[in-house]
């Protein structure tokens, strides 16, 4: 097109594999893009981001002082500190709410398209959510943790380990939580309209993925289950305790792997759930 930045996405025909690679880097780049014109919403995202850090810093702080031995689950305050401004940053890159837009092309009916197409939408998704949550790590996760270590005595890696280990925390967290809003999205296709599903959601994941509090501040034995028995602590929960070092090596990595289990049954779980909603759709000839 003359005057338009315009490109087609293409597979490969040298091979398969190449052929997916390159059109699902396609997705992801496309993904990217979308987020970078919402320019006025990724600087107030930000702001209040900082914000929120401030109120939730002080409050942990306190409850830090007023605890005796100053380490309430754990945690030092300089611990606290990095959870709650990696915390903030974080809040944006996962993802926890405001993702709708599968929920919503199922009550339009506008799905039928997606089912067309030569990528599944599941694979579709997922790429656009990994260059979304890209975006965020450049743009809504670097400035409340820069803020966070210039206005509090914020914990430094002392771990050579502890920097990747956290990034690949954050990759598979980001994973973790687009498997639990796609599930909650595609109870669409049996409801038509998923607003019940999604509230709950957005009303359970901040509490129990870590993001208001540490869970580590719940009795053992409520933490622990909630760690092995839901995946809402491998979304903010897990990659926060990996960057505040509040375990030892192999317990981090330990976590992680736990973190990479429900990554893995979670999307299988959602190609199940994909695959009999487009079973049920061409039954009612949808």
């Amino acid at each position: 097109m003359v005057g338009k930045d315009a490109s087609v996405l293409t597979i490969s025909t040298v091979g398969p594999l190449r052929g997916s690679v390159t059109t699902f880097g396609a997705l992801v780049g496309s993904g990217f893009r979308r987020y970078t014109t919402y320019r006025q919403a990724t600087i107030a995202g930000t702001f209040t981001n900082v914000v929120f850090g401030y109120l939730r810093c002080y409050v942990l702080l306190a409850v830090a002082a007023s605890t005796v031995g100053g380490r309430p689950g754990g945690y030092a305050p300089d611990q606290l500190v990095t959870y709650v401004w990696l915390g903030q940053g974080l809040l944006s890159v996962v993802m926890l709410w405001g993702w709708a837009e599968l929920a919503e092309r199922i009550r339009t009916g506008d799905v039928a398209a997606d089912l067309l197409r030569p990528v599944a939408p599941l694979t579709a998704y997922l790429a656009a959510d990994l260059g979304r949550a890209a975006h965020g790590m450049l743009t809504r996760f670097i400035p409340p943790v820069v803020v966070g270590a210039l206005c509090f005595p914020m914990r430094m890696p002392t771990r050579w380990q502890t920097v990747p280990l956290f990034l690949v925390s954050v990759l598979i967290a980001v994973v973790v939580s687009f498997g639990c809003r796609y599930l909650v999205n595609a109870t669409a296709y049996w409801l038509q309209d998923a607003r019940g599903p999604i509230l709950l959601w957005t009303l359970g994941a901040g509490v129990l993925g870590g993001l208001y509090f540490p869970l580590r501040l719940l009795p053992e034995s409520v933490a622990v289950t909630l760690w092995l028995a839901t995946p809402l602590p491998s979304i903010l929960q897990t990659p926060l305790d990996v960057a505040a070092e509040r375990d030892g090596p192999a317990l981090q990595l330990g976590l992680v792997a736990l973190q990479l289990f429900w990554a893995v049954v979670l999307l299988v779980l959602a190609a199940v759930v994909q695959k009999r909603a487009e079973r049920r759709l061409v039954v009612q000839g949808g």
